[in-house]
C-alpha cells in the first residue's frame, strides 16, 4: 500500500510540474521566442545590431505597436476588433485633410474623438445589438474604408505644415518621437491593466461574463469601453502615419488589423479572453518588427512574408492552446 502512495505521489508531483512549466511557457514563452529571434536575425543580417537599425525598428513598430495596445484590451474580454484598419486610415485621412487649415491641438483631439466615437459604435454594435464581434467590426472596417475614401474621392490629402511633420518624423536626441509615443502608450495602458480596479474587472469578465455580470460587474460598458480604447488607439496611429508620410490617404490600412492581431496573440492574450498583458503584447510586436526588418533586408518577397505571418499566428493560437490545455489538466 505504501508503495502504491509514493508512486501515486510521485505522479501528482511530475503532473504539478508540468502545470508550473507550462504556466511558465505562457507567461514568459514569448520572451524565449523573442531572444530566439534576435538571434537568428543577428546571424542572417550582419547589421541587425547596429544602433541606427535598432531604432529604425522601434519607429517602426509603434504605429502597429500602439494599435496592438488597444486591442489587447479588447481580445482580454473575449472580444476582437476588426475595425482597426478602417478606423486608422479614415483618421490618418481627417487629420491631413485639416492640419493646415486648423490649431493642430485642434485637428488632433476632432480626430482622437472620431477615433473614440468609431470604436464605442462597435461596442454599441457587440453588447446591445448582440452582433458578434468578428461580424460587427469586420462591417464597420469596411463602413469607416468607405467613408475615407468617399471623403478624400480616393485621393491622397497632402499636410505642408512641418510642425505637424516633426511628430511622424521628428527626433528627441536620437530617439524618434514616434518611440516616446508608443512608450508613453505603453506605459499608461499597463498600469490602467495592471493596477486599477478597471483593469481587474476586464480579467475577470474575459474569464467568465456571466459570472461577472451576477457580481454586479457593468458588463455592458466595460466592454463598449475596450472598444472605445482600441478606436483611440487607432486613431493615434493614423495620426502618427500621416505625420510621418505627410499626407493622408484612405487605402492604408487594408492588411494593418493582421499585423495587430497579430502581435497581441504572438505575445500570448488569450482569444477566449480573460488572459493577456500589454508587456508581451510589445514583445509579440517586437517580434513581428524584427522579423520584418530581416526579410527586408533579405530582399524576402511581401508575398512570402504575409506567408510566414500568417504561419506565426496559426503556430502561436496553437501553442496557446495546447499550453492551457495542458495546465487546466
Amino acid at each position: 500500500m505504501s508503495t502504491l502512495e509514493n508512486q501515486l505521489n510521485r505522479n501528482m508531483e511530475r503532473q504539478g510540474l508540468f502545470k508550473n512549466m507550462n504556466s511558465l511557457m505562457l507567461r514568459y514563452g514569448v520572451v524565449v521566442a523573442f531572444i530566439v529571434v534576435v538571434g537568428l536575425s543577428a546571424i542572417l543580417y550582419p547589421g541587425f545590431l547596429r544602433p541606427a537599425n535598432l531604432v529604425n525598428i522601434f519607429s517602426q513598430l509603434a504605429i502597429v505597436g500602439i494599435m496592438s495596445i488597444g486591442m489587447t484590451f479588447v481580445m482580454i474580454t473575449g472580444g476582437l476588433d476588426m475595425s482597426v484598419g478602417g478606423i486608422y486610415a479614415l483618421c490618418a485621412t481627417l487629420i491631413a485633410s485639416y492640419a493646415d487649415s486648423m490649431l493642430l491641438p485642434v485637428a488632433f483631439a476632432i480626430t482622437l474623438v472620431v477615433g473614440l466615437a468609431a470604436g464605442l459604435i462597435n461596442g454599441v454594435l457587440v453588447t446591445r445589438l448582440r452582433v458578434p464581434p468578428f461580424v460587427a467590426t469586420l462591417g464597420t472596417g469596411s463602413v469607416f474604408t468607405g467613408i475615407a475614401l468617399i471623403y478624400s474621392n480616393a485621393q491622397p490629402f497632402f499636410v505642408q505644415k512641418e510642425s505637424f511633420q516633426w511628430m511622424g518624423s521628428g527626433e528627441l536626441g536620437a530617439i524618434p518621437i514616434a518611440v516616446f509615443l508608443l512608450f508613453l502608450v505603453y506605459v499608461v495602458g499597463a498600469i490602467v491593466l495592471a493596477f486599477t480596479t478597471y483593469g481587474r474587472s476586464l480579467y475577470a469578465l474575459g474569464g467568465n461574463k456571466e459570472a461577472s455580470r451576477l457580481s454586479g460587474l457593468r458588463v455592458n460598458w466595460l466592454i463598449s469601453s475596450t472598444y472605445g480604447l482600441s478606436g483611440l488607439c487607432a486613431a493615434v496611429s493614423g495620426i502618427l502615419i500621416a505625420s510621418r508620410l505627410g499626407q493622408g490617404q484612405a487605402n492604408i490600412g487594408e492588411t494593418i488589423a493582421l499585423d495587430v492581431i497579430a502581435a497581441v496573440v504572438i505575445g500570448g492574450t488569450s482569444l477566449s479572453g480573460g488572459e493577456g498583458a500589454i508587456w508581451r503584447t510589445i514583445v509579440g510586436g517586437c517580434i513581428l518588427a524584427v522579423l520584418s526588418n530581416v526579410f527586408d533586408s533579405l530582399s524576402l518577397s511581401p508575398y512570402w512574408q504575409s506567408v510566414f505571418k500568417g504561419c506565426i499566428i496559426i503556430g502561436a493560437v496553437m501553442f496557446d492552446y495546447y499550453a492551457r490545455t495542458k495546465t487546466q489538466t
